[in-house]
């Protein structure tokens, strides 16, 4: 096995103390040209490479971030770490996407192990609630910190979120506009806040309109993977007492799955059923029926959160930036293919 050089070796075949290779490294204006070229030379003959991690360590500093999210299957959330790297990389920061794989026991295990590597700051999306005293004991160490995509108003943190509720009630305001008048909402309102909050809008695009709480038809569907849209399918188009037309995902994987379940089964989109999903993903609109979407503005989403991120050691006012969605009419319920 191949051993790294280390400082000792550089300072060794330059004939130049530690001290000297250290100001090379980090302070190269203090070191006379010749001798700043001859421990140069050493670093390339040796093929040094200095451990930045460790000496970030010992400065108590790092220039990485890391983003927790519920899933890396959903297009959404790298989307949104995207954005986050983008905004991150002028200041020479790396983003460290993670998951929790939904589970929050395994969330509450990765900040505290960001925590122990001592990262610059963590965004976070949350399974369910937010944990706060993990979050509170990051800030305590030092470490930034911004909840995405989930409001946290009064909260000792910055976030940025969609309006959620005024999603659900877009998508479903134009349900409802279709004609539709019996429509399933497939999603768990249990298993996140977005989809309760989306959820919530729905029905008061039901209660607006002067429709009977029995138009909104709840299919639970979880985790909300496309697998999961299509296995619903056969809930959806048995739900009763009277028949639903059309259905309103909570985000487009559902969509996709009751889509692809429909396309297989013989049933028309839109005509039979209309099908709307939540996120507008890149995949909505290549489906083999271009997919109705509530459109989510996910690369600013990240690109805010950093931001927000570098205001944390300045002592400034918590922010909570919440944007508004828009819907995209696409074939799947009678727009344009």
């Amino acid at each position: 096995m191949t051993t790294s050089a280390s400082v000792k070796d550089v300072a060794r075949r330059a004939g130049v103390s530690l001290g000297t290779v250290s100001n090379v490294l980090n302070h190269p204006d203090r070191v006379r040209d010749e001798t700043r070229e001859r421990v140069q030379q050493a670093i390339a003959d040796l093929g040094f490479v200095r451990n930045e991690s460790a000496r970030q360590l010992r400065a108590g500093q790092s220039r990485v971030l890391s983003y927790l999210v519920p899933s890396t299957d959903n297009p959404f959330f790298t989307d949104v770490a995207r954005g986050a790297r983008e905004a991150a990389r002028p200041h020479s920061q790396a983003l460290v996407l993670c998951s929790s794989d939904g589970s929050a026991e395994f969330e509450v295990d990765h900040l505290r192990l960001l925590g122990q590597l001592r990262v610059q700051g963590v965004l976070l999306t949350p399974v369910h609630r937010v944990p706060d005293e993990e979050l509170a004991a990051l800030q305590r160490q030092g470490v930034g910190v911004v909840v995405v995509d989930r409001p946290a108003e009064g909260q000792a943190y910055c976030s940025v979120s969609i309006d959620d509720v005024a999603g659900g009630r877009l998508a479903v305001e134009h349900l409802i506009e279709r004609g539709h008048r019996r429509i399933a909402f497939v999603g768990d309102p249990d298993s996140h806040g977005q989809v309760a909050d989306r959820l919530q809008g729905a029905r008061e695009a039901i209660i607006a309109a002067g429709l009977g709480d029995d138009s909104l038809v709840l299919v639970p569907a979880s985790p909300m993977s496309i697998d999961a849209g299509w296995l619903c399918g056969d809930e959806v188009r048995a739900a009763g007492p009277a028949p639903v037309s059309a259905a309103y995902c909570a985000n487009d994987l559902l969509a996709l799955g009751l889509l692809q379940y429909a396309v297989s089964h013989g049933i028309a989109v839109p005509d039979e059923l209309a099908i709307a999903g939540h996120d507008d993903i890149d995949f909505a609109a290549g489906a083999a029926v271009p997919l109705t979407s509530v459109r989510q503005p996910r690369e600013e989403l990240g690109r805010t959160a950093v931001e927000l991120l570098g205001q944390e050691a300045d002592g400034h006012v918590h922010r909570h930036e919440v944007f508004t969605p828009e819907l995209v009419v696409r074939a799947s319920t009678g727009g344009p293919s």
